[in-house]
C-alpha cells in the first residue's frame, strides 16, 4: 500500500508550463511534473477532460439518491462519523473541511469551517457530488481511489484550473477483506497547506478500518482466530495495533492495513495466503497459547524476518475451542532430529522452522553464533531430518586442521601425490559426503588459497584430488558454520566475497545460551542425557545462579559443567549443589561480572559526579537499546552483552526510580 506524501511541492510556474505543453502537444515532459501527477493528468486528458472551463456532465445525486447511498454504506458511515468529528476538532479554524466519499467517488458526508464550506460548494465539493477522477480531474479523493494510495493534491496540481484554490489530502479506506470502501479527505484553502495533514488523514482512515475490522470479527460471531500485532507489547490493544483474522483452515480472512505493513503483505493475500506462509509459528501453537493464556502477549516471527508481538483471541463458540484436548505446540512430528532439539526458545524455533523450509532444496545453510551454541548439533539435526538422512554426514573443522593438511583432507589425493601419502590414496571429505551432507565448521578460518578451490568445487560440483587430473562429480548438501563476522572478514580481505555469497543461501543466527528463554528445559535435557533414568535435581540457590550466569561457553560449557558435577556426586546423592562444581565455575557464579552502571562510587572525593554521569549514561543506553530493539528484551540483552535477568533487573530499578 504505497503512499505519496509529495512533500516537495512542484513549482507553480512549472505546473502551468506542463499544462500548456499538454494542451498543445497531448503529452507531458517528465522534468516538469511529478510522476504521480503526470499519470493522473494523462488519464484525465485521455478521458476527454479540459483543464479550463466548466465540468461537462459531472453527476450529482438527488436527495433520494444520496439517502439510498448512505443506507447502502451505513456501516462505513457509522464508523466514519465519530472519527470525522475527531478530525474536525484537530483542524477547526484552519479554513478547511472533512469529507467522506464512497468507492465510486460520491461524497457521502462533509463538515467543516462554514466560510470554507460555502466556497467549496461553488465547485460542488458537497455531499451528493461525484469526485471520481474521470469527472473532476486530478483531485485527492478521486486520485486516491483510482491509485488506491494516500494522496496530496495541492493548488495547481489539480487538473482542473477551477479547483486550484484547494489543497487536499485523502487516504483510501478498506474493508477487512481488502475491498475498497471509499476515501477520507481533508480539503482546505491552498494557502493553509501543511505537510502533516496527510499523516493525520491516514491515521484517521486507519482508525475507521480498525473499527470496521472489530465489528466484522466480533468474537461473539467470528469463529476463527483474531490476532493483534504490534512492534511493541504496549501497542497491543491500541488503535496503532495491526489486526489479522484467520479462518479455521489457516487462510487469512481479514486484516488491517497496519497488520499487512508489519508482515510485508498486501490486500491480495487475503482469501489466498495461509498463516503458515506468513509466520514461523504454527497455527496450532498460536491456538495453544490462546487456550492456555489468552491475553498474554507473545513474540512471533514473520517469515519476512520481522519480529512482532502478538496476542491471540478466539470466541467461545469457535470450532477451535470445540477440538478435543489441547493441540500440540509442535506442528511436525516430534520424532525427527530437529524437533528433538526444540526446547521452547522462540528464536531457536524460528531457526528450526526456516531450516525446514529449505531442506531438500539446493540452498546452502550458514549457521552463525558464538562458540558452543550448538552449531554442529543443529547441522546434524538438519541432516537427519532431511531427505539425505540415510547417507553420510561429514564434518570438517576448518580451524582444527593444519594448513598443510586441510587441502588433502578436503579434496583427497591420488597415490603418490606427496611424500607420506598412503599407497591407496584418499577420497577426501568432500567425496565422502557424496549423496549426504558436508558440514564445514569454522569456515571463517579456512586459508584464502583453499577458499578459491572450494568455490570452484561448489560452482562445478566436481572435485579434483591432489595429484589427479580427472574431475570427479560430487553431490552434497552444504552446511557451513562460523563464530566470526564474515562481513568484517571480507572487508579485511581474509574471506572471499564470492565464496561468502555461494555458501550463504540462508543464514541462521543461533542464540547464545544467555539469550534463550528455555534454560531450564536445556538443563533438564542435558541432565537426562548424562544420567538417564535418574531424577537428578539442582539445589534452588545454585539453580538461581546458573540461570543468571552469562555462560561465555554456552551450551558446551553448561554440558561440561554438568558432566563434571554428575561425576563428583556420590551414588546416593540426587541433588547437585555447590560442592559438585569445578572451582573456577563456582567462583564465577558467586562473583558475577559487574556492569558499568553497577560500579560503586569510590570514596575518594571528586569522583562522585563522574560516576553519577556514568550511571546516567548507562541507564540511557539501556533505554535506547530496548527502544531500538522494538521492545524485544532478548535482543536488547544480546546487544548490551548482558543476561536477560540483568536487563529485567535494570528496567525494574529504573521504573522504581
Amino acid at each position: 500500500m504505497p503512499s505519496s506524501v509529495l512533500q516537495e511541492r512542484p513549482v507553480p510556474s512549472l505546473l502551468r508550463q506542463a499544462r500548456r505543453h499538454l494542451m498543445s502537444s497531448g503529452n507531458l515532459p517528465s522534468d516538469l511534473i511529478l510522476p504521480e501527477l503526470a499519470k493522473s493528468w494523462m488519464r484525465c486528458w485521455n478521458a476527454g477532460l479540459q483543464p479550463s472551463g466548466r465540468v461537462p456532465g459531472a453527476p450529482h445525486a438527488s436527495g433520494a439518491q444520496l439517502a439510498r447511498a448512505l443506507e447502502s454504506q451505513r456501516e462505513l458511515v457509522a464508523h466514519a462519523r465519530p472519527v470525522m468529528e475527531f478530525l474536525l476538532d484537530q483542524t477547526r479554524e484552519t479554513d478547511s473541511m472533512v469529507v467522506l466519499a464512497g468507492a465510486d467517488g460520491m461524497l457521502l458526508h462533509a463538515s467543516g469551517d462554514p466560510g470554507f464550506v460555502n466556497r467549496a460548494e461553488r465547485v460542488a465539493l458537497r455531499p451528493g457530488a461525484t469526485w471520481h477522477e474521470s469527472y473532476r480531474g486530478t483531485n485527492a479523493i478521486g486520485t486516491a481511489l483510482t491509485d488506491d494510495r494516500a494522496m496530496v493534491v495541492h493548488a495547481d496540481e489539480h487538473f482542473l484550473e477551477r479547483n486550484g484554490f484547494l489543497t487536499c489530502a485523502a487516504a483510501p479506506i478498506h474493508a477487512p477483506d481488502g475491498r475498497l470502501l471509499g476515501a477520507l479527505d481533508v480539503s482546505g484553502d491552498h494557502r493553509g497547506y501543511h505537510r502533516h495533514t496527510l499523516g493525520l488523514v491516514r491515521s484517521a482512515a486507519r482508525m475507521i478500518e480498525h473499527r470496521l475490522f472489530e465489528t466484522r470479527h466480533d468474537l461473539r460471531h467470528w469463529g476463527g482466530l483474531k490476532l493483534r500485532l504490534h512492534a511493541q507489547p504496549e501497542g497491543l490493544g491500541t488503535v496503532t495495533e495491526g489486526l489479522l483474522a484467520v479462518r479455521e483452515d489457516g487462510v487469512l480472512a481479514g486484516a488491517s492495513a497496519t497488520a499487512l505493513d508489519l508482515l510485508g503483505l498486501d490486500w491480495r493475500a487475503l482469501g489466498h495466503s495461509r498463516l503458515d506462509a506468513v509466520l514461523v509459528e504454527s497455527q496450532d501453537q498460536l491456538l495453544d497459547w490462546c487456550l492456555r493464556s489468552q491475553g498474554v502477549p507473545r513474540v512471533v516471527h514473520a517469515l519476512s524476518g520481522q519480529v512482532v508481538w502478538l496476542r491471540v483471541e478466539t470466541g467461545r463458540t469457535s470450532p477451535f475451542v470445540r477440538r478435543t484436548g489441547v493441540p500440540s505446540t509442535v506442528a511436525v512430528e516430534a520424532s525427527d532430529a530437529l524437533a528433538s532439539i526444540d526446547t521452547g526458545d522462540a528464536v531457536l524455533q524460528a531457526a528450526i522452522a526456516r531450516a525446514r523450509k529449505v531442506m531438500g532444496k539446493p540452498i546452502s545453510l550458514l549457521l552463525l553464533g558464538e562458540s558452543g551454541v550448538g552449531k554442529e548439533v543443529f547441522a546434524r539435526a538438519v541432516h537427519h531430518s532431511g531427505p539425505r538422512k540415510s547417507n553420510a554426514f561429514v564434518a570438517v573443522n576448518c580451524a582444527a586442521l593444519p594448513e598443510h593438511l586441510i587441502e588433502a583432507e578436503l579434496f583427497g589425493y591420488q597415490r603418490g601425490a606427496f611424500t607420506g601419502a598412503r599407497n591407496e590414496g584418499d577420497p577426501g571429505r568432500i567425496r565422502q559426503a557424496h549423496g549426504g551432507t558436508l558440514f564445514l565448521d569454522e569456515i571463517g578460518d579456512m586459508p584464502p588459497v583453499l577458499q578459491s578451490r572450494l568455490l570452484r568445487v561448489l560452482q562445478d560440483q566436481q572435485v579434483v584430488p591432489l595429484g589427479g587430473a580427472r574431475p570427479v562429480d560430487v553431490d552434497f548438501a552444504l552446511v557451513c558454520a562460523t563464530h566470526r563476522n564474515l562481513s568484517q572478514e571480507m572487508q579485511a580481505g581474509r574471506f572471499r566475497e564470492d565464496l561468502y555469497y555461494r555458501i550463504n543461501g540462508l543464514s541462521l543466527q543461533l542464540p547464545a545460551l544467555r539469550q534463550r528463554s528455555d534454560f531450564d528445559a536445556v538443563l533438564a535435557r542435558l541432565l537426562q542425557s548424562l544420567e538417564p533414568g535418574q531424577a537428578i535435581a539442582i539445589a534452588p540457590e545454585l539453580l538461581t545462579c546458573l540461570r543468571a550466569y552469562a555462560w561465555p561457553g554456552n551450551v558446551r560449557q553448561l554440558a561440561n559443567a554438568l558432566r563434571t558435577a554428575c561425576a563428583l556426586r556420590d551414588e546416593h546423592e540426587t541433588v547437585l549443589d555447590w560442592q559438585h562444581l569445578p572451582d573456577d565455575l563456582a567462583q564465577a557464579l558467586r562473583e558475577p561480572s559487574v556492569a558499568p552502571w553497577e560500579v560503586a562510587a569510590p570514596e575518594s572525593e571528586g569522583f562522585g559526579a563522574a560516576v553519577q554521569d556514568l550511571r546516567t549514561a548507562a541507564r540511557e543506553t539501556v533505554t535506547r537499546t530496548v527502544q531500538a530493539c522494538a521492545g524485544n528484551l532478548s535482543e536488547a540483552a544480546r546487544v548490551l552483552g548482558i543476561s536477560r535477568n540483568t536487563l529485567y533487573r535494570k528496567l525494574r530499578d529504573q521504573t522504581a526510580k
